[in-house]
């Protein structure tokens, strides 16, 4: 028997949850995960394969969501710091007349919010409020959550919900992993999919040419006015979107050039916030405006003092660590500002101080190691880096690296041996295909990327040519003419 919470449309969190859940039970992390169900349908990137750039956001804001509910699970924890997420949540007709959720002409809606909640419970709604997002299927994962007084409650039990497929029947609502399903099913072949999108594409790339220009002469003009090392974008914007961004870099250049002259040799990454990354790219939020950018790029001294700071405390930690080197791996960790990186660094090296893991003096010079927030036990990355909690228990530590060091190197000479191949394989399809432009999303590793290759040059595929080919892991025509295709293409059934 299911039991609801009457349908509250705007929850405000400071009024409701006192009366309501001041006195409930806390939430595991297994239902919280059940309570977050409708929203991870909402935001799902599976579901975001035509719009690269939403698939993107969903899917950096999903692992900060991730490490942050961890964090909130941790022993000893207190207070964590406010965290800002934006999420392309999927829009659906749910009173159709077929029952069934359809969507809506919009597609989707653009929610961002803060979170700076205390537990999990709190979190969960705050999350689902946020979304415009039904709270009634809480009711079964909390014993005392009643629109009632407290003392009318009934008991019911607290093991999480079992996600029955009757439930999806008897209430209405969708079983996610039905539509992943099908969105698997849906999955085509590489030629037929090229057959009924090649034309679209090329049509689309001769018309974004002459803005793929101006987008060029945009980007030399400012990174030689301002003396940048590179402009970049963290995220598949279009080519107008970029001359756009472009021009407002400029426009802000003409009213006070001497702040953006603070940024001589740096990068600019254009991306969803402002502020100094954690490999020192200035991050220009796309939905500031130019007062933000203004104030960045007049604290641009004090973000070098910090850098200079968080260099010499990664140096600190591999003195520790016997010469270990600690590094920031764009393409596999979530985008971390200057301060929050320094912050897990500054854990992590407090910790080390105090534990004194004894390591030989520089014997493991040449090996490398990643910081994480989001885990507890260390673990071995195939490209041959260590992934190490800051949390880590010091003694596993020391047993874990030491027994793995040489694993580590073998895995090391493998990723240098792979990356030459991948290269070599690029350019032969490259030059096989006459590609225009051939690139890969960075969350496609060199393994994916070879495999990837070496079946496309078996192949004859004459709608590449002259085309920019991204391999990524879904397929879409970008607006500016872009193809995509999965690195897991196949000529029959797509492989999942």
């Amino acid at each position: 028997m299911f039991c609801y919470l009457r349908p509250v449309r705007r929850l405000c969190p400071g009024k409701i949850f006192p009366y309501c859940f001041l006195y409930s039970r806390a939430l595991s992390g297994a239902e919280a995960v059940n309570a977050l169900r409708p929203f991870y349908f909402a935001v799902h990137p599976d579901f975001f394969g035509q719009h690269p750039r939403e698939r993107e956001v969903n899917e950096n804001s999903l692992k900060r969501l991730s490490a942050y509910l961890e964090n909130l699970q941790k022993p000893g924890f207190k207070s964590l710091k406010p965290t800002q997420l934006m999420f392309y949540v999927r829009e659906t007709d749910q009173n159709s007349s077929d029952g069934q959720e359809h969507f809506n002409t919009s597609g989707f809606r653009a929610v961002k919010f803060t979170l700076h909640t205390r537990d999990l419970l709190s979190t969960v709604l705050y999350i689902l409020n946020s979304c415009s997002l039904s709270i009634e299927h809480i009711q079964s994962l909390n014993t005392n959550v009643h629109s009632q007084p407290l003392k009318e409650a009934k008991r019911i039990s607290d093991r999480p919900i079992k996600w029955d497929k009757s439930y999806y029947s008897f209430t209405g609502f969708k079983d996610p992993d039905e539509d992943l399903e099908q969105v698997w099913r849906m999955e085509t072949t590489l030629t037929s999919w090229l057959d009924n999108n090649g034309k679209s594409a090329v049509k689309k790339l001769k018309n974004s040419l002459p803005l793929r220009k101006e987008l060029d002469r945009l980007k030399d003009e400012l990174s030689h006015q301002l003396q940048l090392s590179d402009i970049r974008w963290q995220r598949s914007w279009g080519i107008a979107h970029r001359c756009s961004q472009l021009h407002s870099l400029g426009r802000l250049a003409q009213q006070n050039l001497e702040s953006l002259k603070n940024a001589k040799g740096c990068t600019i990454i254009f991306t969803d916030r402002s502020g100094m990354s954690a490999v020192g790219h200035v991050m220009l939020g796309t939905m500031d405006v130019h007062h933000h950018w203004t104030k960045l790029f007049e604290r641009l001294p004090s973000y070098f003092d910090l850098q200079k700071r968080l260099m010499l405390l990664e140096d600190q930690i591999s003195y520790l660590l016997g010469g270990i080197q600690v590094v920031y791996i764009e393409e596999l960790q979530p985008v971390l500002t200057l301060e929050e990186y320094y912050s897990l660094l500054h854990v992590f090296y407090n910790r080390l101080l105090k534990s004194r893991i004894p390591f030989h003096p520089r014997s493991l010079r040449g090996l490398q190691m990643i910081l994480n927030s989001d885990r507890y036990a260390p673990s071995l990355h195939e490209l041959g880096h260590f992934n190490i909690p800051i949390l880590c228990d010091p003694a596993n530590l020391q047993w874990f690296i030491l027994t793995k060091a040489q694993q580590a190197r073998e895995n090391m000479k493998r990723k240098e041996e792979l990356k030459v191949i991948e290269n070599e394989l690029m350019q032969a399809s490259t030059k096989k295909f006459s590609l225009e432009k051939f690139y890969k999303e960075p969350s496609v590793s060199s393994i994916q990327m070879v495999d990837c290759c070496k079946r496309l040059l078996e192949q004859s595929l004459p709608y590449l040519q002259g085309m920019h080919l991204c391999i990524s892991h879904f397929y879409s025509v970008m607006q500016d003419g872009d193809l995509c295709i999965p690195w897991n293409w196949k000529n029959g059934e797509a492989i999942k």
